[in-house]
């Protein structure tokens, strides 16, 4: 059984125009020591999904899903003051905004000490031992100095190498860590990236990485899951991916890729729009967007199978060409 396991969810929030589905129907599993990462446009869900498994949405948020369990938990079913056991200990998340994330009103060694305090219990000296430990896990220089600053006295990088000493405090089993390099400096973004892979490796959590940068996916994950309009689209390891894409969303993104650019030829682009809440389509949410759509995508769309990268396409991707479409099948009598 995956360390975590979602099996379709749906999250709605209820707006003066209307109810609007963000995740729909999504499914997912991490297993233990494995980095999955999650990738898609802003406004595809992969937030409010794994928020959603935090317990972290407003109340305003409906949650469904067929199965939400971690570690052998059904998250459906605990209570609020045993989902607070779990979420920080075993279960911690790295979020968007690390100058936002921390309270500007405590020091750095109060934040970390309360993460101790409240879910091991720890006493004072212990705490300030463990918070200067974790502060040089992630590369802190003069950690001791570090403890009594405050978040506004901290670079980008700093706060969030902050943000992942908090989320390591515990030993979690699970770190999600919600686009990690968001705002830093292109140098910056490396080290952080390095710094995760590594402490995945050393602690042996589990990973998942939400992203909407396809370099970052290649560079750390094991496995990817594309989103698109609340909706996972293919589910493939990163390798089989990049070398044949069976969505035709996932290969819109790769081929607009810098590193896949033709000298002399501008990079390619998805035209349109993502669907809002008042213009989803019947059928497929992409097929607005699609070269490849049809009439059958305007009346529904199936899941293909584990061989297919589970693409919600009815005319899957194989070596760049759609599977059972009309434009391949030859006429009665024609040519074979």
């Amino acid at each position: 059984m995956p360390l975590l396991d979602i099996e379709n969810l749906t999250v709605e929030f209820q707006t003066s125009s209307g109810l609007f589905r963000a995740v729909d129907g999504v499914s997912l599993g991490c297993d233990k020591g494995e980095i999955l990462s999650i990738v898609g446009e802003s406004g595809s869900g992969k937030s409010v999904s794994m928020l959603a498994v935090m317990g972290l949405l407003p109340w305003t948020a409906k949650i469904t899903a067929d199965r939400m369990s971690f570690d052998g938990k059904d998250l459906r079913q605990i209570s609020s003051r045993q989902r607070r056991k779990i979420v920080g200990k075993d279960m911690a998340m790295i979020f968007q905004e690390p100058m936002s994330s921390l309270n500007p009103c405590f020091t750095v060694g109060f934040q970390l000490g309360e993460t101790l305090r409240v879910h091991m219990g720890l006493n004072r000296q212990q705490r300030r031992d463990r918070s200067i430990e974790l502060l040089q896990l992630v590369g802190i220089p003069a950690p001791e100095e570090r403890l009594s600053v405050y978040p506004h006295q901290l670079s980008g990088g700093m706060s969030q190498r902050v943000m992942i000493a908090m989320a390591l405090a515990c030993n979690p089993k699970l770190l999600i860590a919600d686009e990690p390099t968001t705002a830093l400096d292109v140098t910056i973004q490396a080290q952080i990236l390095d710094l995760l892979a590594r402490l995945q490796q050393e602690q042996g959590m589990a990973l998942v990485l939400i992203t909407h940068d396809m370099g970052v996916v290649a560079e750390t994950a094991e496995r990817v899951q594309v989103q698109y309009a609340g909706q996972k689209v293919e589910e493939q390891p990163v390798k089989n991916l990049f070398r044949d894409p069976h969505h035709p969303y996932t290969a819109a993104l790769l081929s607009a890729l810098p590193e896949r650019a033709i000298v002399g030829q501008r990079l390619p682009s998805i035209a349109g729009v993502v669907p809002g809440q008042h213009d989803r389509p019947t059928g497929c949410l992409f097929a607005p967007r699609c070269s490849f759509a049809t009439a059958e995508c305007d009346r529904g769309v199936k899941r293909q199978g584990p061989e297919l990268g589970l693409a919600l396409c009815n005319y899957p991707l194989k070596d760049g060409k759609p599977l059972g479409h009309p434009s391949l099948v030859v006429p009665a009598g024609g040519l074979a």
